[in-house]
């Protein structure tokens, strides 16, 4: 390992002067937020942003999104830092004087101060580049929030071509501010979205026997697959599948001849993220076959396990304690949450760290989604501090 080149104390030094700047730049991501592959606004901010610290912009065949380059003083590794920017339909509740001015938009999942953060890092990191050596690549990404996500677009459009090692953060706010949560190995679930239509035979309410009911079938259907779970997987392996709508039908008296129910399923393990769609399939072929209808299974979306490097885990904890002290850090819950960051992760070695926004003092104690989600912005402080210097850290290992 080469000796370290840079100095923590100073980088504490510029995140700390640096935060007001954060502050204003998260409250005015909050104030306009948008929803997945709408966000041009928020593409606009950003690359204003970086163009004054004078990154090299990457070609992207995308609306949305940004790529943007910083290259240092001498060749190297390539970092990547990744943060999502859209945000969700809900109407705002939380009752700060910067909140939504978009009505029914709403940043309630914490990506404002996922931009704010990198951003932070990337205007850091500008300052040093003449220490740098290598290059780290900034990935804004689109349509985190809505299926089939950004990620492999971005990637598709060579966001990670060359690199070796990407870091990513998401806000908690289950963990105190001043605090971050690891995890080694699956640490968000596998997604798996999916329509099932149901093609039946219309008929009189009065008459059931000559028709094929697609409704009732639905509900069997329902009824069936959540058997999987219970009694085709192994239970200590986590897994959950979930129904969210279901329609059909078109009065009380008419037999419906087409239903159509939407669903999700979730695992936290490769094998039996594996085999859900094909039990999926199976059960609904047989109860389909049973009562004499036809189906149709169609995948709407599909994110991988969210797996974490256990030695980028490393180089995280071993920055966050050199940073802020040997405080603990505990380990991230297991969640049956789907991230795309999964997807970057298939690729190259890297880790999500959870940013601890809890504090109560100021009603930042709800949980994502909330329509009154609330971040306590000190927060900002020690994730962009941590990614700057797990930056430095990496990039300055390299042998001579």
């Amino acid at each position: 390992m080469a000796e370290e080149r840079f100095d923590r104390e100073d980088i504490l030094r510029r995140v700390r002067k640096l935060h007001a700047q954060q502050i204003k730049w998260r409250r005015r991501l909050h104030q306009f937020p948008e929803l997945s592959l709408k966000e041009h606004q928020t593409t606009a901010f950003l690359s204003d942003e970086l163009r004054k610290r004078k990154l090299k912009f990457l070609p992207l065949k995308m609306e949305t999104g940004v790529l943007a380059e910083l290259t240092g003083s001498r060749p190297g590794r390539t970092v990547a830092i990744r943060s999502d920017i859209d945000a969700l339909p809900i109407t705002e509740k939380s009752g700060v004087p910067f909140s939504s001015k978009h009505p029914g938009v709403m940043h309630a999942c914490g990506h404002d101060a996922h931009m704010a953060t990198v951003l932070g890092a990337a205007a850091i990191l500008a300052e040093m580049r003449t220490d740098l050596r290598g290059s780290v690549r900034f990935i804004f990404q689109p349509a985190e929030e809505q299926p089939p996500g950004g990620a492999r677009p971005m990637i598709a459009n060579g966001a990670l071509k060359n690199v070796d090692v990407i870091f990513g953060l998401h806000v908690d706010p289950h963990l105190p501010t001043g605090k971050i949560s690891l995890r080694d190995g699956p640490t968000m679930a596998s997604v798996y979205d999916f329509d099932i239509v149901v093609h039946g035979k219309s008929g009189h309410a009065a008459r059931p026997h000559s028709a094929v009911d697609a409704v009732s079938i639905a509900a069997e259907i329902v009824e069936a697959v959540q058997k999987i779970v219970s009694r085709e997987l192994n239970p200590i392996s986590p897994a959950a599948v979930t129904f969210g709508t279901i329609s059909g039908g078109t009065a009380r008296n008419v037999i419906a001849d087409r239903a159509v129910i939407s669903g999700t399923a979730r695992a936290l393990d490769k094998d039996v993220a594996r085999r859900l769609p094909r039990l999926i399939k199976r059960t609904v072929a047989g109860v389909c076959r049973a009562r004499g209808a036809k189906y149709d299974v169609i995948e709407v979306a599909g994110y991988p396990l969210l797996v974490n490097d256990p030695s980028v885990n490393r180089l995280l904890e071993r920055n966050f304690h050199a940073l802020f002290g040997p405080r603990p850090v505990p380990q991230t819950e297991l969640m049956l949450a789907g991230e795309d960051f999964g997807c970057y992760l298939e690729k190259v070695p890297g880790a999500m760290f959870r940013l601890g926004i809890r504090n109560k003092k100021i009603r930042a104690d709800k949980p994502w989604h909330s329509s009154e989600f609330i971040i306590d912005e000190a927060a900002m402080v020690y994730g962009t501090a941590l990614l700057v210097a797990a930056t430095l850290d990496y990039l300055g290992s390299q042998t001579e």
